[in-house]
C-alpha cells in the first residue's frame, strides 16, 4: 500500500491530520470519506517510517497464495459472486500485502470500466502474463468460471510439483551441510590437539595423516578466506546467472545431463509445458500465442529454444510435433500424444494426458530418488570421517606397537 499524509475536517468541522494507507489518490480520498472525513490537502508520505509499506508492493506474490488466490476467486465466480465484488472480498481476506495492494488497484479500475484481464496486465510480478491472456480469452467466450477453474487446477499442479521437486533437492542438501560443518569442526577443533602428541613423540606420519594435517593448519589459518571465496563465487554464480543467457541456458542444459536428478528435471520441465500449453488450447487461445506464453514461463531455457522451434515450424505451415521429435529432451510418448492430437484436433486433452503422465513420473521419481539418497548420503558423511579418524588413529597404533 502507498501511504498517504492528509488534512481534512470531520462532519462537526473539526480539523483531522493524519496518514491513511490505500493502492491510488483515489481510493485514500474515498477511504477518508467513509469515515467521515473530508480531505482538503492529499498527498504521498515520504517519511522513511512508511518506506517499507510504500516498497513492499512491488514485491512478488508467493506461489502458495496466488494458488490460494486462483482457488477463492474460481470458487466465489462460481457461485454467482460479480469480478468486482469477487475481487474486494479477496483483498480484504488475503495476508499477502503485495497482492492485497495490486487487487485493490484491479477492483478501482474494472469499477472504471477497464476489463478485468487489462487490469491485472498492469501489475506483471503479480498476474503472470498466462493468467491475464487466459482470463482475456474467457472474457471473450463467456467462459469466465470455467476459465478461473481450469487455472486454479494448474497453478494447484504447477505448486505442488516444484515442491516435490523441491523436496527431493532439499534434502541431500541439508545432509551435504551437516557433513561440512562436522569435517570443519573436527579439522579446527579436534585434529590439533594430536598434532602436538606426535610432535612430542617424533612419530613417522602415514600420508593420509600429513595430508590430513596439513589441511587442518590451512583451516585453521585462512579459514575467513574460504568463506570469502565461497560467497564471492556464490554472488558471481547468481549475477551470471541472471544476467548472462549462456551461463543461464548451461546450467539448466548441465542440470538436465546430472545423473539421477537429470530425469527429475526433464519430467518436471514437460508436464509444467504440458498442463501449462493444455491450459491455454482449451482456453480458446491462439496457437502460437500460447507458444509464446508457454516459452517464458516454463522456467527452462533448454526446453524454451525447443518450443521457439515449434513455433517457427506452426508459422512456416508445418507441425507441432516435427521440433519435440527431432529434440532429445521429448520422449517418443510426447511426440506420439502430440501428432495424434494435431491429426484428431483434440490436442488439448492430449497434452493433458501427457502432463497426467509426467506428473505421476515426478512423484515416482521423487520417492526412489528420496530411497537413494539418505543411504548414500550417510555413507559419504561416514567415509569422510572415517578417513579423518583413520588419520589420526593410525600414527598411535603405530606407537602402540613401537612401546
Amino acid at each position: 500500500m502507498t501511504v498517504y499524509k492528509y488534512t481534512g475536517r470531520t462532519k462537526k468541522g473539526e480539523q483531522k491530520k493524519g496518514i491513511v494507507d490505500a493502492p491510488t489518490k483515489q481510493a485514500a480520498i474515498a477511504k477518508l470519506r467513509e469515515q467521515g472525513i473530508n480531505p482538503r490537502q492529499l498527498e504521498e508520505s515520504k517519511s522513511l517510517l512508511h518506506m517499507e509499506i510504500s516498497l513492499g508492493g512491488g514485491a512478488k506474490v508467493k506461489n502458495e497464495d496466488f494458488v490460494i488466490y486462483c482457488r477463492q476467486f474460481a470458487t466465489l465466480i462460481r457461485a454467482g459472486i460479480s469480478i468486482v465484488e469477487a475481487t474486494r472480498i479477496l483483498a480484504d481476506q488475503t495476508t499477502s500485502k503485495p497482492l492485497k495492494k495490486a487487487l485493490l488497484a484491479v477492483e478501482e479500475d474494472v469499477r472504471a470500466g477497464t476489463p478485468f484481464s487489462k487490469a491485472t496486465l498492469k501489475h506483471p510480478k503479480v498476474f503472470p502474463q498466462l493468467f491475464a491472456n487466459m482470463i482475456a480469452s474467457g472474457e471473450v467466450t463467456g467462459n469466465m468460471d470455467e476459465t478461473l477453474e481450469r487455472l486454479a487446477n494448474m497453478f494447484e499442479k504447477q505448486y505442488n510439483l516444484k515442491k516435490k521437486v523441491q523436496s527431493t533437492l532439499t534434502y541431500p542438501l541439508i545432509l551435504l551441510f551437516i557433513t561440512m560443518v562436522v569435517v570443519a569442526f573436527l579439522l579446527i577443533f579436534i585434529v590439533p590437539n594430536f598434532v602436538t602428541t606426535f610432535e612430542e613423540m617424533g612419530a613417522e606420519l602415514p600420508l593420509i595423516t600429513v595430508y590430513t594435517i596439513t589441511f587442518s593448519k590451512f583451516l585453521q589459518s585462512f579459514w575467513w578466506l574460504l568463506l570469502v571465496l565461497m560467497i564471492g563465487a556464490t554472488i558471481v554464480l547468481q549475477f551470471l546467472y541472471k544476467k548472462n543467457k549462456q551461463f543461464h541456458y548451461g546450467v539448466h542444459l548441465m542440470l538436465l545431463k546430472m545423473p539421477m536428478f537429470g530425469k527429475l528435471f526433464q519430467k518436471s520441465a514437460i508436464a509444467r509445458m504440458t498442463r501449462t500449453l493444455s491450459s491455454l488450447f482449451s482456453s480458446a487461445v491462439p496457437i502460437l500465442n500460447s507458444l509464446t506464453i508457454v516459452e517464458r514461463v516454463v522456467g527452462n531455457p533448454v526446453l524454451g529454444r525447443v518450443i521457439l522451434e515449434a513455433r517457427t515450424s506452426l508459422e512456416k505451415g508445418q507441425s507441432l510435433s516435427g521440433p519435440f521429435e527431432r529434440s532429445w529432451l521429448f520422449p517418443p510418448l510426447v511426440t506420439s500424444m502430440t501428432k495424434i492430437g494435431e491429426s484428431t484436433g483434440s490436442l488439448d486433452i492430449m497434452l493433458e494426458k501427457v502432463a497426467d503422465f509426467y506428473e505421476s513420473e515426478v512423484d515416482r521419481s521423487v520417492d526412489t530418488l528420496k530411497s537413494l539418497i539418505e543411504p548414500l548420503m550417510i555413507l559419504l558423511l561416514a567415509g569422510i570421517v572415517g578417513l579423518i579418524v583413520a588419520a589420526i588413529m593410525m600414527p598411535m597404533f603405530s606407537l602402540y606397537e613401537q612401546m
